[in-house]
């Protein structure tokens, strides 16, 4: 089974994603990029290596040139393909899904995972007989060890961001990376920031030592060590290194919505301008931006359409409540490096300790949880079951969101997996609680 969604495709590897196929696809990729030059990079699986072979091989059968950052972030990846003037690029990484996935993200010459339309036209190459090049037409393939360097380089080019003051509180950081992508790219990064570093799950073995998402409860051990060596804040990413979630003093993983909400603290303080998320993402964003005298947009979930709604209204910051940060002065795609250093510059100019920060935002409760399914068929007969129930009052531009006087309620099917995601919040958590246990239940 291979899942088409507008970051890419993916799938189990060797059950229909397979290098065949994978090869097809990056050759299809390659003539949609004018066969011009390409960046390539993965994560850590052990299958990552397999499927850059056979991403190179398609690319390269169509006449393109492969730059071959290795095994870095995705963000990375999407940096380098508008640094070195590439036609795109592709991230083999399957992200938060499980070891036995991979995936193919697909990046345009901007630097952004492709549109709606562009994802049709290379769908329509994918379904022709598109020609491949003679043998002496074949380029060469370059290996980049320079892309994370690259990367950091612009970040620090931040005027916003005291760099200097983050050094000088010497913040001691615990930084989980799930033994993935960012593996070496964020322990580097924060060190370059001055931090006393404490890695976790810190080698590039794909071996990962927890569930790749990084939610409150898959992160114990970096709650455990936080506490255990009094750090001042703990980090954790997932297996493509592009969502960010935050673990506090106080050894307590917070939830990822509050990546983006505190991001956009500190930016708007620094900033004009206005901010965009998901329909997804947590209520606080909202109180956030009422704080600076601005308003905060919403977007259907998936990073392309925030990045689309962000151009439409000329956002300074977006972002969504899994833990992605969007920053348009570093590039439009989400970047736990630049999450890392916008809550270092919140807690540093703060003084405080990262706990009683926190308490300066509402205090809401947010529940999500997921329903598996074993095949896509048996999940659209259990979403038509949600529709008929909730749909009359809702809002309905990204699956079924339902608004009561206590807070909200969204269901959607993902556009990743064979599941539904249900997502609620508001000021009780019984009524949470409830409402969740409710629709799935239905």
């Amino acid at each position: 089974m291979i899942i088409k969604s507008v970051s890419g495709i993916r799938g189990i590897v060797g059950k229909g994603f397979t290098p065949e196929y994978v090869t097809t696809y990056a050759g299809a990729f390659g003539v949609f990029s004018k066969r011009k030059k390409i960046v390539v990079g993965r994560d850590s699986r052990r299958s990552g290596e397999m499927l850059k072979n056979a991403v190179i091989a398609g690319l390269l059968s169509v006449g393109c040139e492969v730059v071959d950052l290795g095994i870095v972030p995705t963000p990375t990846i999407l940096m380098n393909v508008k640094e070195l003037k590439a036609q795109g690029g592709i991230a083999i990484t399957a992200s938060h899904n499980p070891s036995e996935w991979n995936a193919l993200k697909i990046i345009n010459k901007d630097g952004e995972f492709l549109s709606e339309e562009e994802n049709k036209k290379l769908e329509e190459i994918l379904n022709s007989d598109f020609e491949r090049v003679r043998w002496s037409d074949i380029k060469d393939v370059q290996n980049d060890d320079n892309g994370i360097e690259r990367h950091i380089e612009k970040i620090f080019r931040l005027k916003k961001i005291n760099f200097e003051l983050i050094k000088k509180k010497r913040f001691k950081v615990v930084i989980d990376c799930v033994n993935g992508a960012s593996y070496f790219a964020y322990p580097y990064f924060l060190r370059k920031l001055g931090c006393d570093v404490i890695e976790l799950f810190c080698e590039d073995t794909g071996d990962f030592r927890r569930n790749p998402e990084p939610v409150p409860e898959n992160l114990k051990a970096l709650e455990s060590l936080v506490k255990e060596t009094g750090a001042d804040i703990g980090f954790a990413t997932d297996a493509d290194g592009d969502r960010l979630s935050i673990v506090s003093d106080e050894g307590k993983a917070i939830g990822e919505e509050y990546t983006i909400t505190l991001g956009m603290d500190y930016w708007f303080s620094k900033v004009k301008g206005e901010g965009v998320v998901n329909t997804s993402t947590t209520s606080m964003v909202d109180f956030v931006a009422k704080k600076y005298g601005t308003i905060v947009h919403r977007a259907k979930v998936g990073e392309a359409n925030v990045v689309k709604k962000m151009k439409e209204v000329n956002a300074v910051i977006g972002g969504e409540g899994n833990g992605g940060v969007i920053l348009p002065e570093i590039h439009y795609t989400r970047d736990a490096m630049v999450g890392m250093v916008l809550i270092l510059s919140l807690l540093a100019e703060k003084g405080k300790k990262f706990s009683e920060i926190i308490k300066d935002l509402p205090k809401l409760y947010m529940i999500k949880k997921t329903k598996h399914f074993d095949n896509l068929k048996e999940r659209d007969e259990f979403y038509k079951k949600l529709f008929e129930v909730y749909s009359k009052d809702a809002e309905l531009t990204d699956g079924i969101k339902v608004f009561y006087d206590e807070g909200w309620l969204h269901l959607r099917k993902s556009g990743t997996e064979p599941i539904i995601r249900f997502i609620c919040e508001g000021n009780d958590e019984e009524w949470v609680l409830k409402k969740i246990k409710d629709a799935m239940e239905i």
